[in-house]
């Protein structure tokens, strides 16, 4: 399919439909963050993703859109549950519920200089964060029973079981834990995969980021947000490990062999799918929520980790910002075309973004709106931005900086042990599990994020809050 773009604004793009589209493309980027690189497919997959059943209002991309699994990452659609409307896992990915946490301390980036503070911080975060390919985590689960329990309970289950205070609850989404989870219809070789993971960064573009607020582009929210200029952060920025990848291949396979009882056709077999009121489809979702579950509740563990290296390297308490998913489905309810329309939200790559005086947000934050988090790569910067009232992409913004190197190309092009010296040499400490998944994630593989974030703002969906330069990174 020839993809052709028409520019509707600076910062917004249109796919007409064509073929089986049953709605337009809607790209929101700038021409310069318009997918780029020889062989990346993300605009055909707008294009497909738009022949979804069910489909409502656009196919969108983020301003990090770039190739993946079916959907683009960066992708958003929604689905007309009561006219037919599927769930597709490639519209959630492989690493469901992956996201991000933002942690603030009680602690100015003057304070880590003193006696070498940062240099312990990093030696006592590099020692005991489990990260790399198949690693051990912080929690070894008994066995299935109690798995299930935190695949219901997610962060909650976290925090009953002694590792968080309930204020973090407060600040999760979904206060931590999706409420549909089915454990019934996570396989046993998720469980196997799972049980010794809770607790881990994993490998790949996941990372444990120590940072500090260098800019502040909204004072009133970031000070309902508990954020202020120096002081020092914590971005945490992980998943569900290997049970998250295991349940999204076993339903997929599941979806890919019941099409044609549904009568489905599809330009992409990636794009599996079924009815969300079908058997397949509510198994499905049952089992991505626990998942999403499994997910949140490692990224309390991770926080518990990093609140002890804190305590003891500086004395420091960290708060709770906000933590947000970017690999999910959810059912929600926006007005379509001046109805109120029950609709499941496909999000990969995108973070929900609520406004101010939304339902969804917490009492503390129903003014300020909900913070999103946009993390750029090591060396860059990252933010914090907010939701804003005119997003018309079901409330979503961009979820980080979006690839535009093949990790392939980065390894190529990049020597882990020279960028690890440059990192060093502009003060950032560098803890890497690997020379090579460190070069694999060089800055240059990425997009710009400022320009990312710029075009999130231009884009009506989020505008900035602070902007957050790194200090040491333990990666993945």
């Amino acid at each position: 399919m020839e993809i052709t773009l028409a520019e509707e604004t600076p910062f917004r793009f249109r796919v007409e439909r064509q073929g089986g589209m049953r709605v337009p493309g809607i790209v929101f980027a700038t021409r310069p963050l318009l997918p780029q690189a020889t062989g990346d497919k993300a605009l055909e997959q707008v294009a497909n993703v738009a022949t979804l059943p069910g489909i409502v209002r656009a196919s969108y991309a983020m301003p990090d859109v770039h190739w993946g699994y079916g959907f683009p990452i960066g992708g958003v659609a929604a689905t007309d549950i009561d006219a037919g409307g599927v769930i597709s896992p490639g519209g959630v990915g492989f690493d469901i519920s992956c996201g991000v946490r933002l942690l603030a301390a009680d602690l100015g980036r003057d304070g880590l200089a003193h006696r070498h503070r940062l240099r312990t911080l990093m030696d006592i975060l590099g020692d005991t964060i489990p990260r790399g390919m198949g690693r051990g985590g912080l929690w070894k689960l008994s066995g299935r029973p109690q798995m299930e329990k935190l695949l219901t309970g997610g962060a909650a289950y976290a925090v009953e079981s002694g590792h968080g205070v309930p204020r973090d609850l407060d600040r999760c989404e979904d206060r931590g834990a999706l409420a549909d989870a089915d454990p019934s219809q996570v396989g046993q070789r998720a469980v196997d995969r799972g049980l010794n993971q809770v607790g881990s960064l994993g490998s790949g573009n996941h990372f444990l980021e120590v940072q500090a607020v260098d800019r502040v582009y909204g004072a009133d929210t970031a000070t309902a947000f508990g954020l202020y200029p120096g002081q020092v952060c914590v971005m945490i920025h992980c998943g569900s490990r290997g049970l998250g990848h295991q349940v999204c291949t076993d339903h997929v396979r599941v979806m890919d062999h019941s099409l044609r009882a549904y009568g489905i056709t599809l330009p992409d077999r990636q794009l599996a799918c079924a009815p969300v009121v079908s058997a397949p489809g509510r198994d499905y979702l049952g089992a991505m929520a626990a998942a999403a579950n499994y997910g949140r509740a490692n990224r309390q563990l991770l926080t518990e980790a990093v609140r002890h290296a804190f305590t003891t390297a500086a004395g420091a308490v960290l708060d709770l910002v906000y933590d947000v998913s970017h690999n999910t489905a959810k059912i929600e309810t926006h007005e379509v075309d001046g109805v109120p329309r029950r609709l499941c939200v496909h999000r990969k790559g995108a973070t929900l973004a609520l406004p101010p005086r939304h339902p969804g947000l917490p009492p503390d934050l129903a003014e300020a709106g909900q913070p999103v988090l946009v993390p750029g790569t090591m060396g860059t910067a990252s933010y914090v931005m907010v939701g804003t009232p005119d997003n018309d992409a079901f409330a979503s913004a961009c979820h980080g900086a979006g690839r535009v190197w093949s990790r392939h190309q980065a390894l190529r092009r990049v020597r882990g042990e020279d960028l690890r010296d440059d990192l060093e040499a502009h003060g950032v400490a560098v803890r890497p599990s690997s020379w090579r998944g460190l070069a694999e994630e060089a800055p240059d593989a990425y997009k710009d994020v400022d320009a990312v974030a710029a075009a999130t703002e231009g884009a009506g969906l989020a505008r900035p809050v602070v902007r957050l330069v790194p200090l040491g990174v333990v990666k993945g």
